[in-house]
């Protein structure tokens, strides 16, 4: 199948109420093929067309090709880059606030450090990357992150759960199973419905968060802060919930299968 058609496919289905995820999809992708290997530009294009860009007219590189590319350190702040292919790019310490990242290929590319404040990632593929300490507050976060190391990422006010009223394709939100996010900070963060399976989230922050109907069996919250925490209806089965920090402000009693979570 060609590279596009199954791009456009792997983006019809995860949109999807479906059994079928973007990761069981990625079986029948060639991870090899120019398309998801090679860049067509180069660091000094990228910078280039940064250079001739105003707020009025950001650089747009929809659908561009800049897999396994240096860009650490660039300021790609407000750029486009819709349905891009970034995989195993580096771009530790980019800016990239206020970028357009809807349906771009992130496949284990490296963001340590990047500021990913207001930026919108809607459906974008970061399954394996590397965002320790990234910054995506206020961001929305739509995408699927599973396995990727968030370690003390920021996502203060940043909208990860699925919005009720635009779900006419499917259920839209933040994925994020197996996600090592020890110490990631979600104060204030929509979380609604988002997938946290059995992911690794000591010590991380929750203040204020909305966990509504999220998904957190299996998941480690030890040390986790949940002070002022919405976890209705939230699904606990299996979840580590020990040394729990504010648990009295939260509702963390409406949850659901908290009797087979493990606690103190």
């Amino acid at each position: 199948m060609p590279i596009i058609r199954l791009f456009l496919l792997i983006v019809v289905v995860t949109s999807l109420a479906v059994p079928v995820s973007a990761q069981s999809l990625l079986k029948h992708l060639d991870l090899d093929a120019p398309a998801m290997t090679e860049a067509e530009m180069t660091r000094a294009d990228v910078e280039a067309a940064m250079a001739a860009s105003s707020a009025a007219a950001p650089a747009d590189f929809t659908a561009k090709k800049l897999n396994g590319l240096d860009l650490s350190g660039l300021d790609l702040s407000g750029a486009i880059f819709r349905a891009a292919r970034l995989n195993k790019t580096n771009l530790k310490g980019v800016n990239l606030r206020g970028a357009i990242l809807d349906q771009a290929w992130m496949l284990k590319a490296d963001l340590t450090e990047a500021d990913l404040r207001d930026a919108h990632l809607f459906q974008a593929q970061l399954i394996g990357a590397t965002l320790d300490r990234a910054d995506f507050s206020g961001a929305l976060v739509a995408s699927d992150l599973s396995k990727a190391s968030l370690r003390d990422a920021k996502f203060v006010g940043a909208l990860l759960g699925a919005d009720m009223r635009n779900q006419s394709m499917g259920l839209m939100r933040g994925v994020l199973r197996q996600a090592n996010l020890d110490g990631a900070d979600f104060s204030g963060a929509d979380l609604s419905r988002v997938d946290f399976e059995y992911a690794s989230l000591r010590g991380a922050n929750f203040s204020g968060a909305n966990l509504m109907r999220a998904g957190l069996a299996g998941a480690d919250l030890t040390g986790a802060t949940v002070k002022g925490a919405n976890f209705n209806k939230a699904d606990v089965d299996s979840a580590k919930l020990k040394s729990l920090i504010g648990e009295a402000s939260s509702n963390l009693d409406r949850a659901r299968n908290l009797s087979s979570a493990f606690r103190d």
